[in-house]
């Protein structure tokens, strides 16, 4: 955000998607609000844009087209008239643009270019995020928000055992408990899912227009509030995925995705494409991460080498003592399990009182080697 630091003009506000969300949603991701408080100057501009902002939250203008090129005309004529009058009389030349009524009629006429931009922005990205505020006030369970304004990706583990592996610039809504029939979580952004298995209750996950239901299985979500198309990959197991009610004129039914298979949901025609094998989609492909491309399944495989595989899948640190495991290994297939669930899995087949702490990002497995 060092950008921000030359800003100099209120457009250069207007045009910040960050911006916006803070004057429009209070949404402060990017601290504008302890920036802005650093300089005086610094905060006077800022005041002016968020008025300019705040005035052009309006459903319909009050002059219509007729009245607003009659004027234009009229401003012009005066313009020609003026000119003439110079010209004749030989008069000093008034600068046009410095006088206080051409300055008001640019500033209309800017107003009305930047309110023109704005009422013809796809209309994802003026309501993402406030469809997302809206799906989270619903819940009653009280929530728990995580944001992820760093620069790498966070892990969390869920009350059922499930871990999301939280992608910068999102956040994810959850119960620090899950109560009734279903577990539901609600997400802005990009996490991938590893849901642990319970088929009397059943996992959702709200991600702006779309819902994807699953009992255990491993996926990806991207549902960024400033990108054109929603985007669901699958890993392992099944899922299903329906439209929820902010996606107006859609009878789309409900999709069932297996591994190895996408849906992209394309916002500005509201369209979902099922794709049926993801390595024929270049973009899919390129934007994969680590957790997909690894594989879990170990065949004698030393246990130093799984836990540093496990590292760069999660992007996590693992503590272990390594002259203790040094003649561990371990066969086994992990690929369907929550990160937690295979930590558990491998300190349960080492055996000899291993075990392991689970802070964030850090992990610590302590053990005094193999059985």
């Amino acid at each position: 955000m060092q950008e921000r630091n030359n800003y100099t003009k209120i457009e250069d506000f207007l045009s910040d998607q960050s911006f916006r969300q803070w004057v429009e949603y209070h949404v402060d991701q990017q601290k504008w609000e302890e920036w802005t408080l650093e300089d005086s100057k610094r905060a006077k501009l800022v005041e002016e844009a968020r008025l300019w902002l705040l005035s052009m939250k309006v459903t319909k203008l009050t002059i219509d087209e007729l009245n607003v090129e009659f004027a234009l005309e009229k401003t012009w004529e005066k313009i020609n008239n003026l000119e003439n009058k110079n010209t004749t009389t030989q008069r000093p030349v008034i600068k046009l643009w410095e006088t206080k009524w051409f300055k008001v009629a640019a500033a209309v006429i800017v107003f009305g270019l930047i309110l023109n931009f704005f009422s013809n922005t796809p209309s994802f990205l003026k309501n993402e995020l406030q469809v997302y505020n809206e799906l989270v006030s619903e819940n009653m369970e009280g929530l728990v928000e995580q944001t992820n304004n760093s620069d790498k990706s966070q892990i969390i583990t869920l009350s059922d055992g499930s871990s999301v592996l939280l992608q910068p610039n999102s956040k994810l809504s959850y119960p620090k408990a899950f109560i009734g029939n279903e577990r539901k979580v609600y997400l802005s952004g990009e996490a991938f899912f590893e849901i642990s298995k319970d088929a009397k209750k059943p996992f959702l996950v709200f991600a702006n227009e779309i819902i994807t239901k699953v009992v255990g299985t491993s996926f990806r979500i991207k549902a960024y509030e400033n990108q054109p198309n929603v985007e669901v990959v699958v890993r392992t197991g099944k899922v299903k995925i329906t439209p929820n009610e902010s996606v107006t004129n859609s009878d789309q039914e409900e999709i069932i995705l297996l591994p190895n298979q996408a849906m992209r949901f394309v916002r500005k025609d509201l369209k979902f494409d099922k794709i049926t094998d993801i390595t024929t989609d270049k973009k899919l492909v390129l934007n994969s991460n680590n957790i997909e491309q690894l594989s879990f399944n170990f065949s004698d495989t030393p246990v130093s080498q799984i836990l540093k595989t496990i590292e760069q899948a999660y992007l996590v640190e693992i503590d272990f003592p390594t002259e203790k495991l040094k003649n561990c290994h371990l066969t086994t297939s992990l690929n369907d399990q929550p990160l937690p669930e295979k930590l558990k899995i491998i300190c349960k087949s080492i055996g000899n009182n291993t075990s392991y702490e689970m802070n964030g990002n850090q992990i610590i497995i302590s053990s005094q080697g193999c059985e």
